[in-house]
């Protein structure tokens, strides 16, 4: 799923890499500050050293995806390395939250068809079409606002993330994108899981 086709002005906010301590907390204030529900696509490796920070997250109304346990990239990881550290991110928030999420963002968007075949037999895979940039040291705040502003349309998926490589920029794009929206009369929704059932188990294979 790259977007979600509607006509209604309706975004869908988006972070990955989180959740970190010193920035993810901001972006929740933020949030909050707006009114606002966005989905998080975590690292199972950092669920499991900030798990109160997801617990503020899912206590809050907003949706949690897979981002993988270690962040590795999907296009150079042998298949059976890739899916490990998919259920493994799968077991770890699990075992943290008691939540079994069932969507799932690969790094880097980075995926092949056969890795995707196997996850897709269990989860939705959440991809973007709107990616922010807020990871790319060249760029202002101010441009990563302007890129989303102009490139944002109804359905649109938003890419940020709450990680410390972007937070300079995060920090000035995010609040000036929430206001520009909420008052374009645009909201903002998480994404949901869909129900899955009698769905046969990933099987690891080389």
């Amino acid at each position: 799923m790259w977007r979600v086709p509607s006509h209604d002005r309706v975004l869908y906010l988006t972070f990955d890499d989180g959740p970190q301590e010193g920035i993810t907390e901001w972006v929740l204030d933020t949030l909050e500050l707006f009114e606002v529900k966005a989905t998080f696509f975590l690292l199972g490796k950092h669920v499991k050293q900030y798990p109160g920070i997801v617990h503020r997250m899912i206590d809050s109304g907003h949706s949690i995806g897979n981002h993988g346990y270690a962040h590795i990239d999907g296009w150079k990881a042998p298949l059976r390395t890739y899916l490990l550290d998919f259920l493994r991110a799968k077991q770890t928030i699990f075992e943290y939250t008691g939540v079994h999420t069932r969507l799932f963002r690969p790094a880097y968007a980075h995926i092949t068809q056969t890795k995707a075949q196997y996850i897709l037999r269990s989860h939705q895979i959440i991809m973007m079409d709107v990616m922010s940039g807020d990871f790319d040291s060249s760029l202002s705040g101010e441009a990563v606002t302007r890129g989303v502003i102009q490139a944002a349309t109804p359905g649109s998926i938003l890419l940020f993330h709450d990680n410390l490589k972007a937070k300079d920029r995060l920090r000035i794009a995010l609040p000036r994108v929430l206001k520009h929206f909420q008052e374009k009369g645009y909201e903002f929704r998480p994404i949901v899981d869909q129900t899955f059932r009698s769905l046969p188990p990933v099987q690891i294979r080389d």
